[in-house]
């Protein structure tokens, strides 16, 4: 018994330690743990991965090609990070193309965690950390090696830093307004405007609600803030107007950057602007529950305040919520609309959801509201697990069939959340409760991933990727007949891919001529088969779900 107390105390003299080893093995399964047992999902994984695979090998690590034509739609950090990974690890692969991102998701719960223990406490630096990292959609991008992570994890840094400038010592502010000038630098490079808006805006309205709009423009702060903004984001920028102007200009800034945020013509995603509300309803499961339970409960029982008044925990509260705002109207505003965009957002609903869930856990508030949106959540989980036990005889055969790989993993799982969160609630056993939402996530990121991504693959992916590979082990030349480009042919096959639209005129006499070639391989949609039957004269390779591996005789 002795040695036990003595751990105890051990632990309690080195706790900071045992945290961050705690969030270290947190972070581990919850973005690490298996990303490389499963291939990269179209559209813009096998895209971007494919992309970086290239400029590693060409070491032009400028200009951005996507199956050798420029792409100037983005900027490039994401890629230089991939690179880099490729370096480190010495070759290209899913985990080596994952591991930058799952790096990004991991620094992002960490940084929440030394900004809520520096402001708040330690505890609740704890639990923003955690519910930042237990978000769904924030693990889902975390785990894809896309681009929106990384200047996620950008403009969180720039404006947590941001906001540490009200809180800190006058004779440490100008480090973190430099530090929010290098990472707002940095998310431009990650992905153009956005990257600079949102944590200029965000700092914006918070200055001016805390009335310290002026010292934005103390000399200490903007001169050398703006001096290290602009050599981070200048010389990518005018090496490329000096190489490829005019078609930068007009792709990069005027197509990508203007055109999209007014007009959704350029990628057809023109969404209303309720848009990112419905996004967020989902994507900040589980915790959106208790959110909106407590949030109404709060709403009844609205006070006034003086923002003078409060202590440095409340208006770390208060600037989050604009920050929260800010960051939603902002990319609400936008016509083109992707449900990707709105990631950042979650670093600020992570430091809203701590505060109720401190209070809950620590002081016994909002138990009522909280315990409600447990009971509910968990009898909808419990009567879904049932209905699932039944869903063959209401889905079609197929997709059935298609789902039993995840079937068994789901049931239980909500089953068991279902029915421990609402036994946690019950005998109010509050950590519990939290228990149960983190592993909730953590369960299904770590082990269900690769069930889900698995059976998504089933609906065409595995065609497309099975194909290219044996059009690259035979050294055939390879062709997709498809009005959409799925980019899993292209980054499989290693190599140049003809992408042609039956739909249009010039690439149609364009692949006449390539049907010349006798090493042309073609994969075309199942449903465009009775079209190319009527023209050409061809045998099937290979026949699978949604795709077919055709030769023209």
């Amino acid at each position: 018994m002795e040695k036990f107390y003595k751990a105890i105390n051990f632990v309690k003299k080195h706790n900071e330690w045992f945290i961050l080893l705690g969030l270290a093995i947190f972070c581990y399964f919850m973005f690490f743990f298996n990303i490389g047992n499963y291939a990269l999902m179209d559209v813009d994984e096998t895209r971007y991965v494919a992309m970086a695979r290239d400029m590693f090998h060409s070491k032009n690590f400028l200009t951005l090609y996507l199956n050798g034509d420029y792409f100037f739609e983005k900027p490039p950090l994401y890629f230089w990070g991939e690179c880099l990974s490729f370096a480190i690890f010495g070759k290209v692969n899913e985990f080596t193309a994952r591991f930058p991102v799952a790096l990004y998701g991991s620094l992002s719960v960490f940084l929440l965690y030394f900004v809520g223990r520096k402001i708040v406490s330690k505890r609740y630096g704890v639990l923003s950390a955690i519910i930042l990292g237990s978000t769904l959609e924030f693990v889902m991008l975390a785990k894809l090696a896309i681009l929106d992570i990384v200047v996620t994890t950008c403009i969180g840094f720039s404006s947590m830093f941001g906001l540490m400038t009200q809180f800190v010592e006058d004779k440490n502010k100008k480090y973190f307004w430099w530090l929010f000038y290098v990472f707002s630098g940095l998310a431009v490079m990650a992905k153009g405007l956005p990257g600079f808006i949102v944590p200029f805006a965000v700092m914006f309205f918070v200055t001016i609600a805390n009335k310290t709009f002026k010292q934005v423009f103390r000399p200490q702060y903007i001169i050398p803030g703006f001096l290290l903004f602009f050599l981070i984001v200048l010389p990518w920028h005018f090496i490329m107007f000096k190489i490829h102007d005019p078609l930068f200009f007009n792709e990069y800034i005027m197509k990508h950057h203007i055109n999209r945020f007014f007009s959704s013509s350029q990628i057809d995603r023109e969404q209303p602007f309720y848009f990112y509300i419905i996004t967020i309803l989902w994507g900040l499961v589980p915790w959106i529950f208790s959110a909106v339970s407590a949030g109404i409960a709060k709403l009844t029982n609205l006070k006034k305040f003086s923002l003078k008044n409060l202590d440095d925990p409340h208006k770390f509260l208060y600037f989050n919520v604009i920050a929260f705002f800010v960051t939603m109207l902002f990319f609400s505003a936008s016509s083109t609309k992707l449900i990707t965009y709105i990631l950042p957002v979650y670093f600020f609903t992570a430091c809203i959801m701590a505060f109720l869930w401190e209070n809950y856990l620590f002081k016994g508030r909002y138990q009522k509201s909280i315990n409600i949106s447990v009971y509910a959540l968990g009898i909808v989980c419990i009567i879904s697990g049932i209905a699932a036990c039944f869903m063959k005889y209401f889905l079609p055969v197929q997709i059935y069939a298609d789902m039993l790989m995840i079937k068994w993993f789901c049931i239980i799982l909500v089953w068991v959340f279902g029915i421990s969160s609402i036994l946690c609630a019950k005998f109010d056993k509050k950590f519990g409760v939290f228990a149960c939402y983190v592993l909730l996530v953590l369960i299904t990121s770590a082990f269900g991933t690769k069930l889900f991504y698995n059976m998504d693959y089933e609906f065409g992916q595995n065609d497309l990727m099975y194909f290219a590979k044996y059009a690259k082990e035979h050294n055939k030349k390879l062709v997709i007949l498809n009005d959409e480009r799925k980019y899993s042919a292209f980054y499989y096959y290693g190599g140049h891919v003809f992408f042609i639209s039956q739909d249009d005129e010039a690439e149609m006499k364009k692949f006449g001529k390539m049907l010349d070639d006798r090493d042309v391989v073609v994969i075309i949609r199942e449903r465009r088969m009775p079209k190319v039957d009527e023209t050409l004269d061809f045998d099937i390779i290979l026949d699978g779900r949604k795709y077919s591996l055709i030769k023209v005789k």
